[in-house]
This record gives structure tokens, C-alpha cells and sequence, in this order.
């Protein structure tokens, strides 16, 4: 695939049908996730079971983990449709996180929904109420808001549209004349829907998990979020440096007061003897104190997608890909008895040359959320490698997972129904 056309599929409203996750790692920047793994506190099932596979600056993350350090977990959802398997693992990766320590917030995307789907202002407050019954069900602690009914978001996203221009929305996202303006509004709108916890709560790392849909926002984001510091902090060997972006003499002045062995320049501070860790945390509190935000850039992970049931895409608008948590057992039993699977073209095939698991939608759905236990996983992808566990055998164990699971969420969901509120 050509640099182009990835950028084109990377796209939070793109098909997102044929990606190379490797190449499109390469293209953005983006790190697999096995640099982090030897720093990591636990290692959760998501990141073991290779569904979380890359990110950017997540070091800082598991340093706040390990400190018991301040950070942030944020993560929305557009409530387009009601909301599916697919949604599930962002959930459980933000729950994680908050369990991990960090401070909690989740939105309802409904100015994107209304922009760039169309769905009405009530739809968009009835699925997100239950994307938010999904998420308290799963253990979520923290803080939910729908962008809508946030002024300080709002508010923000007007400072936040002072530092981009249409040039630049053009080559993210590649908006044109025909383009509505509520879809860049939208955009912008989720630039500050990432910097709000550090707006309410306080500077600190922030982490976005999100899909590779969703890294245009990511980053957008971390551009903007330097843009609008007042300072640089630069290690030069022996030599700390602060410079000025759009800093008052004053708040410069400031810098070099606060420091034993400083000289201050025009435009600059140097500093002799500190540790760079401890400049950028006294510089980012002296420029909270001159009226600036002292934002940390934002961390993201990303998570592979959970395939449909006929494979392709999970997706509201493509009925059997997927079942919805309030779906009867007769169509749940249907579709998972009707789905696409990993298996040979004949049962001599399968016994002889085994099932390909990793490309199973029933093996994956397992994976993701079916099966708790890494013994129990793994003996099911030995069992289908070797030829020993039919197709129609795995989908009939596999709907007794289904419907246990979903008549334990449901009965969670509905008991966490009246903490809800959007």
C-alpha cells in the first residue's frame, strides 16, 4: 500500500479493510507495544493476547503506574448505534488503566455522531446511555460527559482552533470545499476532549487507547498540544534549556529565580546542575501560574479490530456481524452458528491439515471476550491447529459461552442503569 493510500484508509471514517498494521506503524510513527512490556507492573490479558499492539510515548504511562504517579485515561464513543463487542476492549483497557491508578474519563462523541452520521440529538443521548451502562458494568470509576452538554470543552475547542488551520485538517483528514463544517468543528471538539482531564484535574500524562481509526485525532492532538506551551525544555549536555514560545518576560524571569545556577538570556534560561525531570516540572507549574496550560503531549495504544462474524468489519450498519447485548437468544444462536470460520473446505482438510485460528471471527471472539482463562484459550487454538476441534463442535461450545456471558452483562447492566447520566 502506498503512502497515500494509508493515509486515506488511516481515518476515523475509513473502511480500514486491508491494513498492514507494520507498514502503517512505520508510516506514523507508532511503536509496538513488546518495547514497553519488560517496564510494565502486570502485563493485562489484552496486551498478552496481542490485541493492543502498538503506541505512542506509553512509556510515560507505565512510569506513572510504577511511581504511583498522577496520570489520566481517557477514550469516547461515537453513539452512532448501539453498542457491540467491538466497543468492549477500549472499555476494558480504560477500566484497567483506572485500576492501574489513573484518573478516569470517558465521553459520548455525540457532536460527531450528529456531524458526520446524523443522528439525532435524542438518539445520540438514548445509545449513549447505553454505551455508558456498558462501561459502568464493566467497573468504570471516573468522570463521563457527553461533548454537547461540556462548556469547558467547548470552550477549549475555540482556544484549541486557534492553532490549526484548514491546510492542516486537509492533509490529516482530508477535508475539502465540499466538507461541512461541523465535521472540523467535531474534530477540534475531540482535540479538547483529550487535553480536558489535564484542564480538570491537573496537567499530568494522559492516555488515549484507541484503534488506528483514531490516530489522525492522536495526532492532531499532540501538535496542538505543544503549540500551545509556553516553554521548551531541552537537555544540552551539561545544560538545561528553556526557551520561550510565546512565554511574558516575566514568567522567563521567573525560571531563572527558581533555579541555584541559571542565566538568563533573551528568549532563554540556561541551567547548570538540575536533572531535566525536575526543570520541566517546575517549568510547567510556573507557566500554570502565568495563565498557560503546562500540558504533558498526550499517550495513545492501539488495539487491533475485533472482525465481524462473517468477517470484514464489526458494525451497526452490517446486522450480521454482530449481536447486540439485548439481542434474543434465537438470532444470537443464528449468527454465531452461522459464522465464517477458520476452518478447511472439508472435514478430511481440517483433520489433516488443522484450522487457522487467527483468522477465525468464532477462535477471535473467544479471544477477545469469551474465554478468561489463557490455559483454556490456548488448548482451544491447539486442539483447532492440530485438527482435533471441528468447526461445528467450537461454535456450539462457543454459543454457551455467548449466552452465559450475555445473560451475566445484561443482569450488570441493568443494575448499573440508574448511575447514568448523560
Amino acid at each position: 500500500m502506498k503512502a497515500d493510500e494509508i493515509h486515506s484508509e488511516v481515518s476515523p471514517w475509513g473502511t480500514l479493510q486491508s491494513l498492514d498494521y507494520n507498514q502503517v506503524f512505520s508510516e506514523f510513527g507508532i511503536e509496538p507495544i513488546a518495547t514497553v512490556l519488560p517496564d510494565l507492573p502486570t502485563v493485562p490479558s489484552f496486551i498478552r493476547r496481542g490485541i493492543v499492539i502498538g503506541h505512542r510515548d506509553y512509556g510515560v504511562i507505565v512510569d506513572a503506574m510504577r511511581k504511583g504517579r498522577p496520570f489520566h485515561v481517557l477514550t469516547g464513543f461515537m453513539p452512532s448505534g448501539l453498542p457491540h463487542l467491538g466497543h468492549l476492549i477500549l472499555m476494558k483497557e480504560v477500566v484497567w488503566h483506572v485500576q492501574q491508578g489513573g484518573n478516569g474519563y470517558v465521553l459520548i462523541a455525540d457532536r460527531e455522531a450528529h456531524a458526520v452520521r446524523g443522528i439525532s440529538w435524542d438518539d445520540c443521548i438514548r445509545y449513549g446511555r447505553e454505551y455508558l451502562k456498558c462501561l459502568f458494568a464493566l467497573g468504570f470509576t471516573g468522570k463521563t460527559y457527553a461533548q454537547s452538554e461540556n462548556e469547558v470543552v467547548k470552550d477549549f475547542a475555540f482556544e484549541a482552533s486557534t492553532r490549526v488551520n484548514l491546510s492542516e485538517l486537509h492533509a490529516i483528514y482530508g477535508f475539502g470545499p465540499e466538507t461541512s463544517l461541523s465535521h472540523p468543528i467535531s474534530v477540534i471538539t475531540q482535540v479538547a476532549d483529550i487535553l480536558y482531564p489535564q484542564i480538570d484535574w491537573g496537567p499530568a500524562p494522559t492516555l488515549v487507547p484507541v484503534g488506528i481509526d483514531q490516530d489522525p485525532h492522536i495526532r492532531l492532538t499532540r501538535d496542538i498540544a505543544h503549540k500551545l506551551r509556553m516553554f521548551t525544555v531541552e537537555s544540552r549536555g551539561s545544560t538545561i534549556s528553556v526557551r520561550s514560545k510565546n512565554a511574558s518576560p516575566a514568567a522567563l524571569e521567573e525560571i531563572c529565580s527558581s533555579f541555584k545556577d541559571a542565566k538568563l538570556y533573551e528568549g532563554h534560561v540556561d541551567i547548570y546542575g538540575e536533572s531535566i525531570e525536575d526543570v520541566r516540572e517546575k517549568t510547567r507549574e510556573i507557566e500554570r501560574e502565568f495563565g498557560g496550560y503546562g500540558f504533558y503531549t498526550p499517550s495513545s495504544t492501539y488495539h487491533i479490530f475485533m472482525p465481524g462474524l462473517q468477517g470484514g468489519k464489526m458494525s451497526s450498519s452490517i446486522p450480521e456481524s454482530l449481536f447486540s447485548f439485548y439481542e434474543p437468544a434465537r438470532s444470537v444462536r443464528r449468527k454465531v452458528m452461522n459464522a465464517l470460520t477458520g476452518g478447511r473446505a472439508t472435514l478430511e482438510e481440517q483433520r489433516r491439515f488443522g484450522g487457522e485460528p487467527d483468522k477465525c471471527p468464532i477462535y477471535l471472539l473467544n479471544l477477545f471476550h469469551m474465554v478468561e482463562d489463557d490455559g483454556e484459550l490456548n488448548e482451544i487454538r491447539r486442539q483447532c491447529l492440530q485438527g482435533e476441534l471441528m468447526c461445528g463442535t467450537c461454535k456450539k461450545q462457543t454459543l454457551t459461552r455467548v449466552i452465559t456471558f450475555l445473560h451475566d452483562f445484561r443482569e450488570r447492566m441493568d443494575a448499573v442503569s440508574d448511575v447514568v447520566e448523560v
